[in-house]
């Protein structure tokens, strides 16, 4: 090679100058400062129109349009929105009609604080969340193994929301619970976020899987937390908006220290110390036995982990083998990330390595060990996290194209260079072990001032009600994202939030049902169409489909199926013989009652398979954070609904339930069934036409599926 070729390749990459921010983009709608608004004042029909200080904000923007709200929506379809929008599940018969016969002042009030205390409000909202983060019990790629304890960050997100968690106190934990509230095991679960990402575990290559990993992290946070498409810059400066190349990673930078912990409990220092005198006493026990296992896995263990040792690249062998105090910090990047390949189970090592011999010798003594067992202490909580390796973190550069093979200029942590160009304020925590990267930016994000966080969490809460946000794109705040429709109101909101309400989640909603707005009929106006063919000022209430949960989980409820149980591992409802979750592994086998009907969040939340009947109505896969659902209508949730083996049992208990309640009479059989589906009773042709098809097919069965296949059960009217 000519030796000026080879000059040029031990050259060091330069990064090109970072460019500075013109006025245009100082002006960035969604990064000034949230400020207080006064709300508009408004004429005589609008003071009697409006119900609190949203609905001023709202009738303003109409009234420049020349649009008149909509009248407000009658009881009955109150109570079943609200009932549907905060819990997923339809009032029951008896809850409408209490709530009819509620003619004393502040029954709406009444209503809406009720649902907001029911458990089942938190399964609900927490659902949205996971959507967010993209959860998923299982590792994504290929092999898409089982993450077997990552449900316990799900059940921190419920009871979060359901404890109404303050917003930026949610946010520490996700980030740095270990950094900001050490010893309290109750937030520890919140960390379960950082581990969220995809993994391909068995990747040989560690230095690409550390790279793929960050990358996953650093884009979820800007987009779960801040709305913006930050991945954009992770090989360039931004295309559309100001976010620098580097900017992606100096974010990148505050995780840049971690390492998966799948071994943390959420146990006390008493109940740990419990567990080891117990496991001790067993270890002394059983010593006999446990010497002779040891003896039988000295040879395999060895030969297994030399034969997955040399599978890595020369340079992670390297750091495998290095003594210890040799390890940079960026050797025990690699060290953590290789050794869970090398050191195994050692009842995985023999099933995979070990002879026939040896196979029979470990049965026998596992045997032997029976009479032990009971000495066995209970295992401990076990959770799924990330935190830090050490005080010192590796360093962080930016890198050319984004290729960890092409390292450019070493950046510190810091936030947009256009909110703040400075690095972060790191503080170590030498107690924890821990670098404090974290707590800092954990306290960037839950700051009142920051004004990403902020209007992205008020907006995302606003969608969930009216099926787009105050701004459409909740996950891009940016120029190819969509402008606030209300800007002035989402401040108003926002601040109010943070400072009045004290990051209160609850009273956010609060607010937001209360208002006319949201109490609007949905009737179509072709004269207000015209003005805003998509409602975006809202003129009436926007009539959408429930989520694919909301649906399976209304008909487990109409049925009477529905198990209340809360939390724990993921469950398993049947689906079709020879659903594969990857080339030769099937999903698992249900157990019967208490997998086919649990709430829908509580599925296993598979990477690469979803539910079948969720799969059909656009349950996201969790690949990357997932800010609006999409609302497809497709043959297949058609055929899901009319021919699929769920829906089936479901209808069949539905009419077992409309039986027992109301007898034989085709009357009362037509008007129980419309109200436990509907929540109201047939119209005059309804119900003449129901009653005529169960003369002519005497199915009750039929009539219940076709009920819960109706556009008015699907839909939050």
């Amino acid at each position: 090679m000519p030796r000026f070729l080879l000059a040029l390749i031990a050259l060091p990459l330069l990064a090109e100058p970072a460019p500075t921010f013109n006025a245009i983009q100082k002006k960035w709608w969604a990064i000034q400062p949230v400020t207080a608004q006064t709300p508009p004042t408004v004429d005589d029909a609008g003071k009697a129109w409006a119900r609190n200080e949203i609905d001023h904000f709202i009738y303003d923007k109409l009234k420049a349009k020349n649009i008149s709200p909509a009248p407000l929506a009658n009881k009955q379809t109150f109570i079943r929105r609200v009932t549907l929008d905060l819990t997923g599940l339809p009032p029951t018969p008896e809850e409408t009609q209490a709530f009819l016969a509620d003619n004393k002042p502040g029954a709406e009030e009444r209503l809406v604080d009720r649902l907001l205390a029911n458990p089942r409000y938190g399964e609900r909202w927490g659902r949205h969340w996971l959507d967010v983060v993209r959860y998923a019990d299982s590792d994504g790629f290929k092999q898409d193994d089982t993450r077997p304890n990552m449900w316990r960050y799900r059940d921190w997100v419920i009871q979060s929301w359901n404890d109404d968690k303050p917003f930026n106190r949610f946010i520490k934990e996700q980030i740095a619970a270990d950094e900001l509230y050490p010893g309290d095991t109750k937030a520890l679960p919140g960390l379960g976020y950082l581990r969220l990402f995809e993994d391909e575990f068995n990747q040989a290559d560690i230095r690409l899987r550390r790279q793929e990993l960050l990358n996953d992290v650093t884009d979820n946070t800007a987009f779960a937390f801040m709305g913006v498409t930050l991945a954009c810059a992770r090989c360039h400066d931004h295309k559309f908006d100001p976010l620098l190349h580097k900017d992606y990673y100096r974010l990148q930078s505050f995780f840049a220290n971690m390492r998966i912990d799948d071994e943390a409990t959420t146990a006390s220092k008493a109940e740990r110390a419990a567990y080891d005198a117990q496991m001790a006493k067993y270890r002394e026990a059983a010593k006999p036995v446990l010497d002779k296992l040891e003896a039988l896995f000295e040879k395999p263990r060895a030969a297994f982990q030399h034969e997955y040792t040399v599978r890595f690249p020369e340079e992670v062998q390297t750091v495998l083998n290095m003594p210890a105090a040799k390890r940079t910090q960026m050797d025990w990047q690699v060290y953590h990330k290789a050794i869970t390949q090398v050191i195994v189970p050692d009842s995985e090592m023999i099933s995979k390595r070990g002879t026939a011999a040896q196979k029979a010798e470990y049965k026998k003594l596992q045997a032997e060990l029976e009479p032990f067992k009971h000495l066995l202490p209970a295992p401990l909580p076990t959770i799924q996290i990330m935190r830090d390796q050490a005080i010192d973190s590796p360093a962080t550069k930016v890198l050319k194209a984004g290729s960890h093979n092409a390292p450019l200029e070493e950046v510190q942590p810091g936030l947009l260079s256009i909110l703040d160009p400075a690095p972060a304020k790191i503080t170590p925590l030498p107690e924890l072990q821990s670098s404090g990267r974290r707590s800092a930016l954990a306290l960037a994000l839950a700051d009142e001032n920051n004004p990403l966080t902020t209007r992205v969490i008020v907006n995302r809460v606003w969608q969930y009600h009216f099926g787009r946000g105050i701004a459409g794109t909740p996950n891009d705040f940016g120029l190819m994202g969509e402008r606030p429709s209300h800007r002035e109101l989402l401040d108003y909101l926002t601040k109010t939030f943070t400072t009045t309400d004290n990051w209160s989640i609850k009273k956010l909603h609060r607010r937001i049902l209360l208002s006319a707005t949201y109490r609007q009929n949905s009737d179509f106006r072709e004269d207000a169409a015209a003005a805003d063919r998509d409602n975006k000022l809202l003129w009436r209430y926007p009539r959408r489909r429930l989520e694919s949960e909301a649906i399976r989980d209304s008909m487990l409820a109409v049925s009477g199926l529905l198990d209340s149980k809360m939390g724990g591992p993921g469950v398993f409802p049947a689906v079709p013989a020879g659903t594969e979750i990857q080339e030769g592994r099937h999903w698992r086998k249900s157990n019967g009652p208490e997998d086919e009907y649990r709430r829908s969040v509580y599925i296993f939340a598979r990477r690469l398979v979803r539910y079948p009947m969720l799969q059909s109505f656009d349950t996201p896969l969790a690949f990357e954070s997932c800010g609006r659902r999409q609302e497809t209508v497709t043959a297949d949730q058609a055929l899901e609904l009319m021919n699929g083996d769920a829906s089936a049992n479901f209808a069949r208990a539905l009419s077992k339930r409309v039986a027992n309640d109301a007898g034989q009479s085709p009357q009362s059989l037509v008007e129980r069934a419309f109200r436990l589906t509907l929540g109201r009773t047939p119209t005059q042709a309804e119900a003449a036409r129901s009653q005529a098809f169960l003369a002519k097919n005497n199915s009750l069965d039929d009539l219940c599926l076709s009920l819960l296949s109706t556009s008015e059960f699907l839909y939050i009217d």
